[in-house]
């Protein structure tokens, strides 16, 4: 059965009731002319455009790839591709490769050989070490890597350099995920699993635009809607996604105010007693004060708060509080906003209080964007210490020593390792005199892009990149290195409910580019990183190796992965950790039986104070946890640091399409993908429209106190007040000189966003800047480049013809359940 799987992202339905199996359906694609019979291998992958972790299979053919296809058997995904699964590996093959390494000379990249770059790249490290110490070194990653790059860089920076500046760019999307898990279980790792959704009655998503951002998964719940006993559905976002109109109850509250209409929720389920209190007694701390926090919260106060009516706040409180089986999942809606781990951490709260965890349908999902962002925090790629060790607890610091054969002084800990946010800013001031940027654009997604072109371009700061294109970060660079990337290498990826894929090599990757793995371990050897007995800090130059390595690390940690292997993973497909000797098919669900991981002896963070973001002492976690139990941790409300004025009356929030991965390095080089969603947008409601005197198509300008950026208007059903841009587009694909820096206007959505962050997760504020909004040209029959089938969908249907795919539709394979293509 063929299917446009860009005009129908989610293709057809495989209606099944509430606790039974999710059928499977088998999605492929292959490449114009190539029949299956022509394909000669077959190469076991999981997705890298998303969170979901969707297994796949990659056709080889002659040496290239050819096209991918579901894998039924696969926990996840059950056979399923989402629209970036199956058309988004082309990108590989795109003819702009990077496939040399590049150095600047005279204020110009040129090409050169892998020994000289590196060389370059090792010298510099030293000079700096010898003359500033290793805080002048920091390394900004992505969540995109696998998890033995994460691993190998984690102990050459951590152990080789001594330097306490490693993060990723998912700071920037799954820190708050990773900061609520710590402040309410004393640890992270993701309470629910997937499997919850077929089991779930009330699926709550807060700021969670599921139809997006994981395609297949919200296949899943369009299956179950389609069936049997299916679930009711709470949706708590501004925009009207295909979620919000799909849900029994849809809030559209005002950006910034989650945690007053959270707070709401808990009032309700408090003052009508919806409260497990044998659970509560048995497993968590802190009730007495969330009840008297909230107690004067109610749906009257939230609702002058969020403007939305209080009658709907107690109807979703009523949804969440009277069913058998809640699961609720968050993402960028709640952790892009300045309440971010406050707001997140009341959805915690939330099912702490009504027991709702650690059985089927009852669980958190605090979702990542990102393929590999749980790699990132399990490995200690950013802000933690690998295996969730707790960098105040001495004990831990000595255990990842012994691992690592070094003395505990190595490591540093002597403050908490530094995010991302802060690190640009020591950039800025010139305290960090190197900076290696790998696998992400942060000319494109970090906030207030002038900013960050004037720090990365100062000469007083040596800049490596490590990435497949000539990105807009990659130009700024004094060192760029061509990596290899999913299909052209081996490695693992964890996807956002612990499940562990394995993704095999397929084919060669062009030129000289080369597996982010094999840099690190070049520029390890380079430097001749030592333990404490002179043999190599690092001993292991293969993939499995590394993941060998990282087994011992993980071993008897919350992340444990010693009952995996290279091996069982391509016989057995995921498997999610803990996965033991003792436990070999992995673990569905945490907390089955009680906290395991909050004791003051063996937890990852002793928590911070929501408001201020200062650590908690050990002796105070102690004192207020001694038993390790969950803590139910509440938090006032706090207005949004920037509020919408006369100058700027709007509020501004940005966010993702469906069709687009970051900053369109590879889904803009994708034919199917880039028609989709070809250029930037600006959506605002039909009455804000009207009043403005502004129609669809329209080419406006939305400002900020920070910047500016110019794009057509999409007039849609989104919340007052509101304007929302997406933030793929930068500028590698426009004529040279164009954007802020030529002289033209702005296209990027974060030329308008703030440098401000959350204070406890230090992600920062993408959806609450102050903006204008004003007439630059009619549309003169023009209209904006948005999608019809999602958030963008416009107010008035026969207003914009469908722009979903263009003039062409892609077909795709789909076959009947259960079946293959």
């Amino acid at each position: 059965m063929k299917a446009d799987r860009i005009a129908d992202p989610w293709g057809g339905r495989v209606p099944y009731r509430r606790h039974e199996a999710w059928p499977s359906r088998v999605d492929s694609y292959l490449a114009e002319g190539v029949e299956p019979g022509a394909v000669q291998s077959w190469m076991g992958a999981a997705s890298l455009l998303h969170s979901g972790g969707d297994a796949m299979d990659i056709a080889v053919v002659d040496g290239r790839l050819a096209g991918v296809r579901g894998r039924a058997a696969d926990r996840v995904s059950r056979g399923r591709l989402g629209p970036k699964d199956l058309f988004g590996w082309q990108a590989n093959g795109s003819s702009d490769r990077l496939t040399r390494p590049l150095v600047r000379r005279d204020g110009h990249l040129v090409e050169t050989d892998w020994a000289t770059a590196m060389e370059l790249v090792a010298a510099r490290t030293r000079e700096l070490l010898d003359e500033r110490g290793p805080g002048s070194i920091g390394f900004y990653t992505s969540g995109q890597l696998f998890l033995e790059e994460y691993y190998a860089l984690a102990v050459l920076a951590r152990a080789g350099i001594g330097t306490n500046h490693l993060d990723g760019n998912t700071r920037l999307c799954t820190a708050t995920a990773a900061e609520a898990l710590k402040e309410s279980f004393g640890c992270d790792g993701q309470p629910g699993s997937f499997d919850d959704l077929d089991h779930a009655d009330v699926i709550a998503l807060f700021g969670h635009n599921m139809a997006e951002t994981q395609t297949v998964q919200w296949t899943r719940v369009l299956d179950r809607l389609a069936g049997g006993d299916p679930p009711r559905l709470l949706c708590v976002d501004p925009r009207p996604t295909q979620v919000a109109r799909h849900a029994t109850v849809h809030l559209a509250p005002r950006v910034g105010t989650n945690v007053a209409l959270l707070n709401a929720l808990l009032h309700e389920t408090i003052r009508h007693d919806r409260v497990d209190h044998d659970f509560v007694e048995a497993h968590t701390v802190g009730f007495e004060e969330l009840a008297e926090r909230v107690a004067s919260c109610t749906p009257e106060w939230a609702a002058d708060i969020c403007d939305v009516p209080a009658t709907r706040i107690t109807e979703a409180a009523e949804l969440v509080g009277t069913t058998d089986a809640l699961l609720s999942t968050v993402l960028q809606g709640v952790y892009q906003a300045h309440q971010a781990t406050a707001a997140a951490v009341q959805v915690n709260n939330l099912h702490l209080i009504r027991g709702m965890l650690g059985r089927p349908g009852a669980g958190v999902l605090q979702m990542n964007g990102q393929p590999s962002a749980e790699n990132t925090r399990e490995c200690g790629a950013d802000g933690d210490l690998p295996g969730f060790r707790n960098w105040q607890n001495d004990s831990h610091v000595a255990d990842l020593a012994k691992v690592w054969n070094v003395e505990p002084s190595t490591i540093p800990h002597f403050a908490p390792p530094t995010h991302a946010m802060q690190m640009f800013r020591y950039a800025e001031q010139g305290s960090i005199g190197m900076l290696w940027i790998s696998g992400t654009n942060p000319a494109v997604s970090l906030p207030e892009l002038a900013r960050i072109r004037a720090l990365l371009a100062q000469e007083r700061l040596f800049t490596v990149v490590q990435d497949l294109f000539l990105t807009e970060t990659a130009r700024l660079a004094d060192v760029v290195l061509p990596a290899a990337t999913w299909g052209e290498k081996t490695g693992t990826l964890t996807n956002a409910d612990r499940t562990v894929h394995l993704c095999e090599k397929a084919v060669e990757p062009p030129g000289e580019a080369r597996p982010d793995l094999d840099i690190f371990l070049d520029f390890a050897r380079r430097m001749d990183f030592r333990d404490k007995d002179g043999g190599p800090l690092i001993g292991w130059r293969e993939p499995e190796e590394a993941f060998e390595a990282w087994k011992r690390c993980s071993a008897g940690r919350p992340c444990d992965y010693t009952g995996l292997s290279y091996d069982r993973l391509r016989d057995a497909g995921g498997i999610q950790w803990p996965c033991t000797e003792a436990n070999p098919r992995g673990t569905e669900r945490l907390y089955t039986d009680g906290i395991t991981w909050a004791h003051p002896d063996d937890c990852e963070s002793y928590g911070k104070d929501l408001e201020t973001g200062a650590a908690v002492d050990p002796v105070e976690y102690r004192s207020l946890n001694p038993d390790g139990k969950a803590v139910l941790k509440a938090s006032a409300y706090v207005e949004p640091h920037e509020m919408p004025d006369e100058r700027y009356p709007f509020q501004l929030s940005t966010g993702r399409t469906l069709y687009h991965f970051h900053t369109r390095t590879k889904t803009g080089r994708v034919a199917q993908l880039d028609e989709a969603a070809p250029e930037v947008w600006v959506e605002a409601c039909a009455a804000d429209a009207v009043r403005l005197g502004l129609g669809e198509g329209d080419l406006v300008r939305v400002a900020t106190p920070r910047g500016a950026l110019e794009a057509r208007l999409r007039v849609t059903d989104i919340r007052p007040g509101l304007l929302f841009v997406p933030f793929h587009y930068g500028y590698w694909d426009t004529k040279e000189g164009d954007g802020p820096d030529g002289g033209g206007p702005g296209r990027a959505a974060n030329e308008t966003t703030i440098t401000d962050w959350d204070p406890a997760s230090k992600q920062p504020l993408f959806k609450t800047a102050a903006a204008a909004l004003t007439l630059v040209a009619r549309a003169d029959g023009r209209y904006a480049p948005a999608p019809t089938t999602t958030a963008s969908a416009p107010s008035d249907p026969d207003s914009v013809p469908a722009t979903a795919g263009g003039q062409q539709a892609y077909a795709t394979q789909n076959s009947e359940p259960g079946g293959t293509s």
